[in-house]
């Protein structure tokens, strides 16, 4: 089953139109039972755990699997029944043997421009969800074969580029039936009966691992905070978001009372992004040996207080959902970090998002979203990764000479960020730097991030990652920073650098072995100075670890900062036990 999901994924991703799809991968396919429990999910995006299990469940309450026809396919993107924000639409496709459908295929993928106030409907500045495009209740787009060309007509009225979601909806049609057949192929190998009961042992066993690994955890209640830069209204007021797990037997509850209330700008997430964040974290500690299927979520209890940031009430804005949904995970992997921390890592650098949007001289409209990704939190006895997307994103970043054949913009440097890494026995990945130049006499932008003002926080002596920065240098020579939520204008000759953050170290950096900074230092990860003043490393005019010097610098900075009796090194916000 999960050879035919990660089969469904690569027919998305070859046969997409946009982008952001066939370069970066922001899409995700499943496949579900008649009832809406899942199957198999590619292994692809995280973000999308849980995300079509809702999706799926809404669209079955308009249209029961019984009522479903071979030929049919249901299209939906309503974030506040069951989706995730405007410009993802999943797509459903039934499998029907022998008239009777037996299973779901299911396929979500991110539209290049879905309506709304901006061209490319991600405004980080909207306040309702009206401002952010078209809202699609469960539909029957396709018929027994036979597109319904009224509802095709309001959606493709309601867009920028109608071509490009054509594209893309026939590609989430192909991956949905490349779902189809090879489930019905199983059927006639192994017969019906067979295949439905071996899938409902394949999700008992999935729940008795899970409920093992459970079990490995102490039981107890554990909690932590983190915070939002701001809603992309109010700047300057940071946002709380609160997680408590607690842990009884062979069950585990995360609970998110205690969060800040709904937020007048964009940075909500409807209730599916933490259902998602739990499902990503519970996969985390269970291991690669569980199945992704619906036994594996069976031992899981998830609570979002109603009126929330991650459970508004309707018509709250939340296009800018991903970077809450990071923050999320970031209080759930806190709250178990004291008791478990040899299974966890430090906090990641997050990511953001950059849309570049105008019009072409023709009149259509062009969309350039760009997912920045950041440097990974250090792990117990490893280094993070450096500039990758972990958590729940896990996409790719666009070819330099894909964006450049496709958009008018042209990149001056791509280069890995030195000192953005935090400093620890294990050193958190560092982020990278990526410049624009606007080729266009005048693109809007929407910029969506995170991290510019609070930082990924380090543990146990690892300090945290560095901040994300945003820099735009006018043709004319004027410069200024662009906080984590805002749109503006760039014209031709202006130029934009990107500095994403990185992750936080793990364990005291005055342990970290000589060799492994001199590394850094020679990879340009790390510089000469702040391997001196984060690790205590002093090198020669050759690149060479003075190794008694070090030892004195290393005893002297141990002495005056006194012994690490913290847990989190948040940075701006201090430690925490």
């Amino acid at each position: 089953m999960e050879a035919i999901a990660d089969e469904m994924q690569a027919a998305m991703i070859r046969s997409a139109f946009s982008m952001i799809i066939k370069e970066g991968g922001d899409c995700g396919v499943a496949i579900f039972d008649a009832k809406g429990g899942l199957i198999a999910h590619a292994n692809a995006l995280p973000a999308n755990l849980g995300i079509l299990n809702s999706s799926v469940a809404r669209v079955l309450q308009d249209y029961p699997a019984s009522e479903m026809s071979e030929g049919d396919a249901y299209c939906f993107n309503d974030p506040y029944e069951g989706g995730t924000h405007i410009p993802d639409v999943a797509m459903i496709v039934p499998i029907v043997y022998r008239g009777r459908t037996v299973a779901l295929s299911a396929v979500i993928a991110h539209q290049q421009d879905f309506g709304g106030m901006t061209i490319g409907s991600l405004p980080p500045d909207s306040t309702e969800i009206f401002q952010e495009g078209l809202v699609l209740p469960p539909c029957r787009l396709i018929s027994k074969g036979t597109w319904n060309k009224e509802v095709l007509g309001i959606i493709l009225k309601n867009i920028r580029m109608p071509r490009h979601t054509m594209g893309d909806f026939r590609a989430e049609l192909a991956a949905g039936d490349v779902g189809r057949r090879r489930f019905i192929e199983t059927i006639d190998e192994y017969g019906l009966d067979t295949v439905l009961s071996y899938i409902d042992e394949l999700n008992n066993r999935a729940e008795r691992q899970a409920r093992a690994k459970i079990e490995e955890i102490p039981d107890g209640v554990y909690d932590f905070e983190d915070y939002l830069d701001n809603d992309g209204i109010d700047l300057g007021i940071k946002r709380k978001i609160k997680c408590t797990v607690t842990v009884k037997g062979s069950e585990m509850t995360f609970d998110f009372t205690g969060t800040d209330p709904q937020l007048r700008g964009a940075a909500n997430s409807a209730i599916s992004g933490a259902i998602s964040c739990c499902y990503y974290v519970a996969h985390c500690l269970y291991g690669h040996d569980v199945p992704n299927n619906e036994g594996c979520y069976r031992p899981l209890t998830i609570k979002v207080p109603k009126g929330t940031i991650l459970n508004p009430e309707h018509p709250a804005a939340l296009n800018s959902r991903t970077m809450t949904v990071l923050r999320a995970v970031d209080t759930a992997f806190g709250s178990l970090m004291k008791i478990i921390p040899q299974r966890l890592r430090a906090s990641s650098g997050g990511m953001e998002g950059v849309t570049l949007a105008g019009r072409r001289p023709d009149g259509n409209a062009y969309v350039y979203l760009e997912l920045f990704a950041a440097g990974m939190g250090a792990r117990p006895t490893k280094d993070g990764i450096d500039y990758i997307e972990s958590d729940t994103t896990n996409m790719l970043n666009t070819p330099i000479e894909a964006l450049e054949l496709d958009y008018p913009v042209r990149i001056h440097q791509l280069l890995l960020r030195q000192d953005g890494g935090g400093a620890g026995r294990f050193r958190g990945g560092t982020g990278l730097v990526k410049e624009f130049e606007i080729l266009d006499e005048s693109t809007e932008v929407s910029h969506r991030g995170d991290r510019f003002v609070t930082q990924p926080w380090g543990v146990f002596g690892g300090l945290p990652g560095g901040s994300w920065q945003t820099t735009v240098t006018r043709a004319d020579g004027e410069v200024f920073s662009v906080p984590s939520r805002k749109r503006f204008k760039l014209h031709k000759g202006d130029r934009m650098v990107c500095a994403t953050g990185g992750g936080g170290g793990y364990g005291d950096p005055l342990e970290r072995d000589l060799a492994l900074v001199s590394a850094d230092v020679r990879d340009r990860k790390v510089s000469v100075e702040r391997a001196r003043t984060d690790y205590g490393v002093i090198l020669d005019a050759a690149g060479k670890v003075d190794e008694a010097a070090t030892a004195a610098e290393r005893s002297s900075r141990a002495a005056s900062r006194g012994k690490v009796d913290w847990t989190f090194d948040r940075g701006v916000l201090g430690t925490q036990a």
